[in-house]
């Protein structure tokens, strides 16, 4: 599609400059103009430089508005092109006429100075809309020429990207992009993923974390794994889904269709009413030209600009931002939603447990952590890993533990300075028959009623102290609920928690509304009920449990999608895990529906005004407009409509990376 839409701009630009060209000598042998800058030119074949590069230029230099015109006549969908085919046909004929003494009209530098205009105006249109979808050409650019890939025996060998298999491991060097999508086999580094997720701080990974083609290797190098190649990779699926959206057609763009369609007939009719007004006032020569003008002006170059030129800025600015948007409709939709409806696990919070309260009977809580994190060391279990990670990142290690033992179902236990430790819930105080003393009963029950998970530190046959481990709330859905809320929307946080879990989750999220208790299977009921209150509805999750009600809302947004970008319940896809972005597509629409409305608004305004005014309406007052003139004005409000477009760029939509934020 890219190269397609290259060939378009090197067309207009080959056909301007030709056009240019041809049209130079037909203005300065142009007795009208000659007599305006009062200077003379006359030599053998002056009379005939107009008749003949005129025709040369009307049928090479108009032959693509002569061509999309016969299309569009054929297709019985009249828009710009045939407008067009119009204006410059009836110049060429009363031209040609005037040339065989059939009327007394020098108008061929006109009809020379019309075409060359109109293909300025398309070549600057398709390099603006070329400009906009570079997106698409950004992203390929993302990828590297060639891969570095290791052999069996340890050799390293440059290969091209074509030449990489699902299997393969590659070598990524400091400063280097990660060819294909993979895991990380070894090596840990910082990676900027701002070009895919949006977020702008490079990001931690280590062996076993998935990393994403396209992506910069930071500080220090890598081996990967490779899992997906060429059309299978991330960058492909992105780069399927801009293009899609840019394709897409919207309401707002079939609003712009129709008034084309209708101006090609308001066109026609005050053609036909000018040529037979100024006719029977008897000027024939003012009938022809102000007919060619009224065409002219009624040319809706800015109406065809008006909504694609948004269309592929508002997309390519989504997807610099980590914002995939599959339907264009969902994103006008965006701008009208009334409620938002976040799924909790994994998307308001973590989906990951975090310890986040310690108590110790006789100890301190670091000592707790400490001694906790070693029984838990060689433990795969979730709650484990946490455990571990809170001693790791708190204090400076966690204590040494030997004879490690799993005890199924009810914890783990392991040897620490000669002594025996055990770590469990409370199917391991029964079975040990501990009982909680009293203080450390108060702080566990005030734990669980936050809904946290509680784990005891056994030393022998007794308790030496407990943690609390919550699923963490992500440090920006706070900020996101917020905007939301300041813009207006109900936010409503859906979750199969019990009821105490989740009201003690959405008062610290400061949502609007909680609904507790609710199966993946009901989540779409639950959605429909937001609608029987009149609302329209985004449903935010992740894209799996959550399809029915993705598909069931308004607007579907699937979050954190990262390398899964071919989500089909979903119309939005969040490549990051970042609730912020749902507030970066509500602005988004916002945003390009201003602009959409106010190119309509300038584009039809413009019309109006214009055509009574190429018609003569104002003759009467000495006020005319020639149909170069018309042409020029027509131009100008094509750029007027191009640069209001640009402004869209300056809406940021990237999101400042938060301390902890899961990229």
């Amino acid at each position: 599609m890219h190269h397609h839409h290259h060939d378009h701009v090197a067309m207009f630009r080959r056909r301007f400059w030709l056009s240019l060209l041809l049209t130079v000598p037909i203005v300065a042998t142009s007795h009208m103009v000659m007599d305006w800058l009062r200077y003379d030119l006359d030599f053998a074949g002056t009379e005939l430089i107009g008749p003949v590069l005129g025709t040369g230029l009307f049928f090479w230099g108009g032959w693509p508005f002569l061509s999309g015109g016969r299309e569009e006549a054929r297709d019985r969908r009249p828009g710009m092109m045939l407008l067009i085919a119009m204006a410059i046909s009836v110049a060429y004929g009363a031209s040609l006429a005037t040339s065989l003494g059939w009327f007394d009209l020098e108008f061929w530098w006109e009809l020379a100075a019309l075409i060359t205009i109109m293909l300025l105006g398309h070549w600057q249109e398709m390099k603006a809309l070329g400009q906009a979808r570079s997106a698409l050409a950004a992203l390929a650019e993302l990828l590297p020429d060639e891969a570095e890939r290791i052999a069996p025996d340890g050799s390293l060998e440059t290969v091209v990207l074509d030449a990489l298999r699902t299997g393969d491991l590659v070598l990524v060097r400091p400063g280097g992009r990660v060819p294909a999508d993979g895991l990380i086999a070894d090596g840990e580094a910082e990676l900027d993923e701002s070009m895919v997720t949006g977020e702008s701080r490079p990001v931690p990974r280590e062996p076993g974390d998935r990393v994403v083609a396209g992506t910069v290797v930071t500080d220090s190098a890598l081996r990967v794994r490779v899992e997906a190649v060429g059309e299978e990779t991330a960058l492909a699926g992105i780069q399927r889904l801009v293009a899609e959206a840019q394709a897409s057609r919207s309401r707002a763009q079939a609003l712009a269709d129709r008034f084309a369609a209708l101006l090609f007939y308001v066109a026609a009719g005050a053609g036909v009413v000018t040529f037979g007004a100024w006719a029977l006032a008897g000027d024939i020569d003012a009938a022809v030209i102000r007919t060619i003008t009224v065409l002219v002006i009624a040319c809706p170059h800015a109406l065809g600009l008006a909504i694609p030129l948004v269309v592929s800025i508002s997309t390519s600015l989504a997807a610099r931002a980590g914002i995939l948007i599959r339907d264009r409709a969902a994103l006008e939709r965006m701008r009208t939603i009334d409620a938002v409806l976040f799924d909790k696990t994994g998307t308001l919070t973590k989906g990951q447990h975090v310890v986040t309260g310690i108590t110790g009977i006789g100890i301190d809580e670091a000592e707790v952590l400490r001694l906790a994190g070693g029984v838990e060391s060689d433990s795969e279990h979730p709650l484990a890993k946490a455990i571990v990670a809170a001693a790791k990142e708190r204090l400076d290690g966690v204590a040494r533990a030997t004879a490690f033992r799993s005890i199924t179902g009810r914890g783990v236990e392991a040897t620490i300075d000669g002594e025996r430790y055990a770590v469990g819930g409370p199917a391991l105080l029964r079975e040990r028959r501990l009982t909680e003393p009293e203080l450390l009963g108060v702080q566990a029950e005030e734990w669980k009623q936050r809904g946290a998970a509680v784990l005891y530190l056994v030393r022998g046959d007794e308790i030496a102290g407990a943690m609390a481990l919550e699923d963490e709330v992500r440090p920006e859905a706070k900020e996101a609920v917020a905007e939301l809320r300041r813009l207006g929307r109900h936010v409503v946080m859906i979750t199969g928690d019990a009821r105490n879990v989740a009201e003690t989750v959405g008062r610290e999220l400061g949502v609007d509304e909680v609904m507790a208790e609710v199966l993946p299977e009901d989540k779409a009921a639950k959605v429909a009920e937001l609608h029987t209150r009149g609302w329209s509805v985004a449903m935010v999750g992740d894209g799996v449990n959550d399809a029915p009600a993705l598909a069931g809302a308004d607007v579907g947004i699937a979050i954190g999608a990262g390398t899964d970008v071919a989500i089909e319940s979903a119309d939005v896809v969040l490549a990051s895990n970042d609730p912020r972005a749902v507030v970066s597509l509500t602005r988004l629409s916002g945003a390009s529906y201003r602009k959409m409305v106010q190119n309509l608004a300038w584009a039809a305004g413009y019309n109006v005004v214009a055509i009574p005014l190429a018609a003569g309406a104002l003759a009467w007052a000495g006020v005319t407009l020639a149909p170069a003139v018309g042409a020029v004005l027509m131009s100008a409000s094509t750029i007027v409509v191009a640069l209001n477009a640009q402004l869209l760029r300056r809406l940021d939509l990237r999101r400042p990376s938060t301390a902890g934020a899961s990229a």
